[in-house]
């Protein structure tokens, strides 16, 4: 979906009246893609009325579907002032990496415990997939998109549905942070070699070295991306306060 506040654009999207899937749920889904693709940036305003004209929808479903996203953290809804999509606080964000670098190692020692010599394999190749982007691209988007190829075969091995909820929900909260990490120049490049490292101590069936590389890969992104953020919103209190 077109973020609505490009006047005279319309949405990428149109809800399908005839779909099977209810309206609500592909007015949650429509507004949750924008989100994490981020057309839909953290701290914007979501218009009532522009969302209703564009997606054809009932006030109704709009104010449903925000306290969907308010429940999975994606949209914050402040009483008399509407609603934005979240951006987390410096303090937020901490936790928010805290807890996924937590997650994450936990996933790599199942993964070593569970996964087939095929699903290895897969997530050997799809590294190498990652090296590629790196080197084709400087787009955030594609670089990110390519990452969770390697993440899906990585929670699939894991063989926890309660692991990828939890975490699935982490990695969309942070997503815009991911993106800022990721574009801080030579980090994918960087990133591309701790993922190397974390695969080769998987193949080794090293689950220990495993999880604490992909969980130190985590802190290292989180720090760059905590840092951006601290001061980007610094800059934006210096301007409110002059």
């Amino acid at each position: 979906m077109i973020p609505p506040n490009n006047p005279g654009r319309r949405p990428k999207k149109s809800l399908n009246s005839k779909s099977s899937i209810p309206v609500r749920e592909q007015t949650v889904n429509t507004m949750r893609e924008a989100i994490l693709d981020l057309e839909l940036k953290p701290g914007q305003r979501l218009v009532e009325r522009e969302f209703i004209d564009r997606l054809g929808i009932s006030r109704t479903t709009f104010r449903e579907a925000l306290r969907q996203l308010s429940s999975e953290g994606l949209v914050t809804v402040v009483p008399q002032k509407g609603a934005r999509v979240s951006s987390p606080s410096v303090k937020e964000a901490t936790d928010l990496y805290e807890i996924r670098a937590a997650l994450e190692s936990l996933v790599v020692t199942r993964f070593v415990e569970r996964a087939t010599a095929e699903e290895i394999e897969s997530l050997r190749e799809l590294i190498f997939e990652f090296d590629k982007a790196v080197e084709r691209t400087t787009d955030t988007k594609e670089l990110l998109d390519a990452k969770e190829n390697f993440y899906r075969v990585l929670i699939a091995g894991a063989r926890s549905e309660v692991l990828e909820q939890t975490l699935n929900g982490i990695k969309a909260r942070v997503r815009a942070l991911r993106s800022r990490s990721l574009s801080r120049p030579g980090r994918a490049v960087e990133t591309a070699a701790e993922l190397h490292a974390v695969v080769e101590a998987i193949a080794d069936g090293n689950a220990v070295l495993a999880s604490a590389l992909c969980a130190q890969h985590v802190r290292v992104a989180g720090d760059i991306a905590i840092n951006d953020l601290r001061l980007s919103q610094g800059d934006e209190g210096a301007r409110e306060a002059s």
